[in-house]
């Protein structure tokens, strides 16, 4: 990818400086999966070249999330890019300055955060019906949660002792969880590539924070079995600095 030979609108561009990275174990380039997303392609491309510096990706993921503000529909996505010494993150919003769309704005921000810095890497699975797991189910929905600030989030809620008849003040109870950003990949909304390439992205962040050869990439992923339930919705994302 490179600002010099940006990506056409209308297909992954075949030039650029990072293009020749396939990274064939999560499916598609970087530049595949930005115009997959079609959220501005050509723009985030740029923009995500300028981040990296001239370094090497060795390995991407974008995630891009749609919701809806009251009657309007909104996106946003983040790109994940991880070089041999820092993992580079962009974030991508879009705000529609008049009622008929015309005057359109982005606002991005990126953050180089340097992998020796980073603190944990979390990955949260959830599998529907567990009793009948077998070894080729797919992963139901994946949540990947990376720290690297020290940062920390508090959820404080009331206490209780168990028996719905006491009135009695127990204080307050909570959790604290470190956390710098947090992206969660539904099978059903974004599709089991999307896990397994969180799944290989997580991988791969892993093994260069701790300087320890990547696992090799599992074997293709199966067709997921239709089920129903509620799952398909992203729950949310967090990025914060």
């Amino acid at each position: 990818m490179s600002s010099k030979s940006p990506m056409s609108s209308s297909g992954p561009a075949a030039a650029g400086h990072h293009a020749a990275h396939n990274h064939s174990t999560q499916g598609q380039s970087l530049e595949q999966a930005l115009q997959r997303a079609g959220f501005y392609p050509v723009l985030v491309a740029d923009v995500v070249d300028d981040a990296l510096d001239g370094r090497d990706c060795l390995a991407h993921l974008v995630h891009l999330e749609t919701h809806f503000d009251r009657a309007e529909v909104r996106r946003h996505i983040t790109v994940l890019v991880l070089t041999e010494d820092m993992l580079v993150i962009t974030h991508v919003d879009d705000q529609q300055l008049d009622e008929a769309g015309e005057q359109i704005v982005a606002q991005i921000s990126t953050e180089s955060v340097p992998v020796a810095q980073i603190r944990s890497v979390v990955l949260s699975y959830m599998y529907a019906q567990p009793q009948n797991y077998k070894p080729s189910d797919p992963v139901r929905e994946l949540t990947l949660s990376i720290a690297w600030s020290g940062g920390q989030r508090l959820d404080v809620g009331p206490a209780s002792c168990g028996d719905p008849q006491c009135e009695a003040d127990h204080g307050y109870t909570g959790t604290i969880s470190q956390e710098d950003i947090v992206l969660r990949i539904s099978s059903e909304a974004d599709g089991p590539r999307a896990v397994h390439d969180a799944k290989v992205f997580a991988r791969a962040l892993r093994a260069v924070n701790t300087g320890t050869p990547a696992p090799p990439a599992h074997a293709p992923i199966p067709a997921p079995r239709p089920r129903s339930g509620v799952f398909g919705n992203r729950l949310s994302r967090g990025h914060q600095r």
